[in-house]
Formats: C-alpha cells, sequence, structure tokens
C-alpha cells in the first residue's frame, strides 16, 4: 500500500490585515519627524514601499479614521433674517450661504458651493473644539 501525505495551509504567512485606524495611526506617526518614514516601517515590520503607499492613500482622502467619515446629521431648514459680519458687510444677492448649529453650540456659516470634503472637515474640527 503507497503512503499518502496530506498537506494543510495552516499559517497565513506575512500578509497582515490591517484596519484603517492603524494604518492612519501609522501614517501619522511617520510624520512626526523628519526621516521618520523609515523608522517608522522598521518598526511595524512592515516595507517602506507599503508605508510610502498609506501616505500617498491618506493625502489623496483614500485613507481615513473612523473620526474622519462623513457622516449624516440632523438638519433643521428655518425661515430667519440672515446674520451679517458686525462691520455691516453685506454678500452680494445671489451668494447663498448655509449656517451649521453644531450640537456643542458653535455656528459655521459657509457658501452653499464649499466642497464636502472641506466642510466635512470644518465640522470635525469644530466639533472637537
Amino acid at each position: 500500500m503507497s503512503q499518502i501525505e496530506v498537506l494543510t495551509v495552516t499559517d497565513t504567512g506575512r500578509r497582515r490585515r490591517w484596519t484603517e485606524a492603524e494604518k492612519v495611526r501609522i501614517v501619522e506617526e511617520s510624520y512626526a519627524a523628519p526621516r521618520m518614514a523609515s523608522a517608522t516601517a522598521r518598526r511595524h515590520g512592515i516595507s517602506r514601499s507599503l508605508l510610502t503607499r498609506w501616505r500617498r492613500e491618506a493625502r489623496e482622502g483614500l485613507l481615513s479614521s473612523d473620526q474622519d467619515q462623513v457622516r449624516f446629521a440632523p438638519v433643521t431648514v428655518t425661515n430667519s433674517e440672515p446674520v451679517h459680519p458686525p462691520t455691516d458687510e453685506r454678500r452680494p444677492a445671489d451668494t447663498c450661504r448655509v449656517e451649521i448649529a453644531l450640537p456643542n453650540g458653535r455656528r459655521l456659516m459657509v457658501d452653499a458651493a464649499v466642497d464636502a470634503p472641506v466642510l466635512a472637515r470644518l465640522i470635525q474640527v469644530l466639533d472637537r473644539a
């Protein structure tokens, strides 16, 4: 009778799965000081090219932690008089403005044509303050 050996894969190899939050944390660490990218990559056991790719994705907005993700927020539309700067500097009538009241009591007024990523970042900063 011949002998048969069964081989199974029990190890996933060096490939690891990194969560978005872990990637963001490593990328932020790599920007901590000049020339820290290589040292950061070595410390976490990843290649310099992988860290470079994560950094590029972060710059392009493709890599974000859960805190950075845009979420829905409750909105109330009111018919109130617009608030103008104290200098009574009026904006042209054709410019549409949006006022956003945040849960922490702060208010943000922006042009209606503001880019969504810019608006999300502004709201995030003001919400933390």
